[in-house]
């Protein structure tokens, strides 16, 4: 990457293009576009997801303002909120969807080696939903409520890299467990989820396909105790124990023996149990494979915070999903960029970075380097005696 393109460029430049182009002709994104091409609208919706632009007028009025270095940036149509709002009613969200799978792809190809925070050898998944509130008035299609609309966004983790796998946005009436239906199982893996994904028939569905589950069990759990194992109180663990389920229904949906681990937070002081088909880990792998689960609502936090998916753009289905789906995109660029070019800080001070010099034509390693030392020498010089007795 050399001093003359701008970082908005740079970062562009990692995306597999000729993939983009694939999925714009899967669902022809271009049929009767004159102007305004779908990377066009891309662009446009990466760039308000960078800066964090409140409106289509604001994202109008902004790009306009850098008329001049949009075409080195890779705009060939104009930018007007009436063409981009259009788009984003009518271009198919599946052209943005399919190419965050790509990107998903290249990401976890990068990830792969990442450690993870716990000794497991095995692919580790965490799986959740975020609902994000929506106004009945505007999106009437997402009704949640008698008074409220919202969508929720299934998403699953790899826990090597805090990658999204798989993503599914619905209504907000959709329940959480009927997603397990969807979410891919890969061989050998394991998958942990909170206690409302309790459904012995898809958890028992996950077993046949060889692969594992932690789950947090519910509070009126009824089981008929096999056998018990020893138990290292000193970790936390007072109780190991192999199970059957206890109920007609529960056993017809898990027909087979179950491990339960009762454990107790010491730092919270709270006790947890968790059910698992996982024989040959220990128990307190068990409940830190659990604990792991946290990294997906850290995930949600970090995109609510940082990129722009708590309010719209547009108010149909598929502007919300376009919207949805770019900004998973960007957060998966910014991950890929940082990964490749072996940036030293974290994800969020990596974004703060781009994007306050998003047309800055430095390369992007020696904005950061700079940004970074500047942060350091500042810290120094201002706070001399902080760790000082």
């Amino acid at each position: 990457m050399n001093s003359g393109k701008t970082v908005f460029r740079q970062l562009l430049e990692i995306l597999p293009r000729h993939e983009f182009n694939v999925c714009v002709r899967r669902y022809r994104g271009e049929y009767r576009a004159k102007t305004f091409s779908t990377f066009d609208q891309f662009l446009c919706l990466a760039y308000a997801q960078l800066t964090g632009r409140e409106s289509l007028r604001d994202i109008e009025t902004c790009l306009n303002s850098q008329r001049e270095k949009l075409y080195h940036v890779g705009f060939r149509g104009s930018v007007s909120r009436a063409t981009l709002a259009d788009a984003n009613e009518r271009r198919d969200y599946r052209i943005f969807q399919d190419f965050g799978h790509v990107l998903i792809g290249i990401a976890q190809r990068l990830y792969q080696n990442e450690p993870l925070a716990i000794e497991l050898k095995q692919p580790l998944y965490a799986f959740d939903s975020s609902t994000i509130d929506l106004c009945l008035s505007l999106f009437p299609w997402a009704e949640f409520r008698k008074t409220k609309a919202a969508v929720k966004m299934h998403t699953l983790i790899d826990l090597r890299g805090s990658i999204p796998t798989f993503v599914a946005i619905t209504t907000g009436k959709v329940h959480d467990v009927r997603m397990l239906d969807e979410v891919p199982i890969h061989e050998d893996a394991v998958y942990t989820m909170d206690r409302g994904y309790i459904d012995y028939a898809r958890l028992y569905a996950i077993h046949k396909q060889s692969a594992f589950f932690v789950i947090r069990a519910k509070a009126n759990l009824r089981y008929q105790r096999l056998y018990s194992q020893p138990k290292d109180k000193a970790a936390g663990i007072r109780a190991d124990q192999v199970i059957t389920l206890g109920t007609q229904k529960s056993k017809e949906g898990y027909p087979e023996r179950l491990r339960r681990v009762s454990y107790v937070d010491k730092e919270r002081n709270k006790r947890l149990v968790f059910l698992t088909n996982h024989f040959d880990i220990s128990a307190r792998t068990v409940a830190d494979i659990y604990k792991q689960r946290w990294q997906v609502e850290l995930f949600f936090k970090w995109i609510k915070q940082h990129l722009r998916i708590k309010s719209f753009y547009g108010t149909s289905i598929n502007a919300v999903k376009s919207q949805i789906w770019v900004a998973l995109c960007i957060y998966l660029l910014v991950a890929i960029t940082k990964k490749t070019l072996g940036i030293p800080c974290k994800l969020y001070t990596f974004l703060q970075i781009i994007e306050v010099n998003l047309f800055e034509k430095k390369p992007i390693s020696s904005l950061v380097a700079e940004a970074l030392k500047q942060t350091t020498d500042s810290l120094e010089c201002n706070q001399p005696n902080l760790f000082t007795s």
